[in-house]
């Protein structure tokens, strides 16, 4: 778990910074850091659609997670209950921003094969380079969006954390196959948030979130049917 308490001390810390920066960055400068994180986030989810979408033996799961994942996250109205319950600490962009955040920190690959390899190899690696990449992106968040960016820290904490807890039960049935089918997805809601950053398109990320449930259950359900 060290590679996890890193990666969440970094946030934390470039959080901070940030905040303190905000205070002598004009307008002007927060609008260029709101547009540079936009498309650096629509650059990252392209990446990650890129690289593992000739990987996949199964071209139609993502739409199939997408389609069932948006239905229930829109039933569920996750975007809704998210935006409310942060209103009640700030009237600002900070939903937007925590969005962002999370969805950059927790649904990279790093993040997500990170504790899975400290977990069946000791190799912190992936999460000691997530974290300095997570030290930069949490210093320009909070640059834009204020000190509420260190509410993603246990977020992630508990993100990665639960990962690496649940590789080290059932590190057997989680395959490259797997997390090619969840890189994909993943790439997909990092590219959703930086549309909406940048005002292109207001794709309801959070709603889409249950999506990333749908390819662990396919192949859970592929495993126990013996196929």
């Amino acid at each position: 778990m060290i590679g996890t308490i890193v990666n969440t001390i970094t946030i934390l810390v470039g959080s901070t910074l940030g905040s303190i920066l905000k205070r002598g960055i004009k307008e002007k400068y927060q609008n260029g850091l709101f547009t540079a994180m936009g498309l650096a986030a629509t650059a990252l989810g392209i990446n990650a659609i890129a690289t593992h979408m000739p990987e996949s033996n199964y071209p139609v799961l993502f739409i199939a997670s997408l389609a069932i994942g948006g239905l229930i996250g829109t039933v569920l109205d996750l975007e809704g209950r998210f935006n409310r319950l942060v209103g009640h600490f700030s009237q600002s962009n900070l939903a937007q921003g925590l969005t962002t955040g999370l969805l950059l920190y927790c649904i990279g690959t790093l993040s997500i094969v990170g504790p899975m390899m400290s977990a069946l190899y000791g190799d912190h690696t992936y999460l000691y380079t997530n974290a300095m990449l997570d030290l930069v992106t949490s210093t320009v968040l909070a640059g834009t969006y204020g000190i509420g960016m260190t509410l993603a820290a246990p977020v992630l904490f508990l993100w990665q954390g639960s990962i690496y807890l649940l590789t080290i039960t059932c590190g057997r049935i989680i395959s490259d196959e797997l997390m090619t089918e969840v890189s994909i997805v993943g790439g997909i809601l990092i590219l959703c948030s930086g549309l909406s950053i940048l005002k292109i398109k207001d794709c309801k990320t959070l709603n889409l979130l249950p999506a990333l449930i749908i390819p662990p259950v396919f192949f859970l359900l592929k495993h126990l049917s013996g196929f």
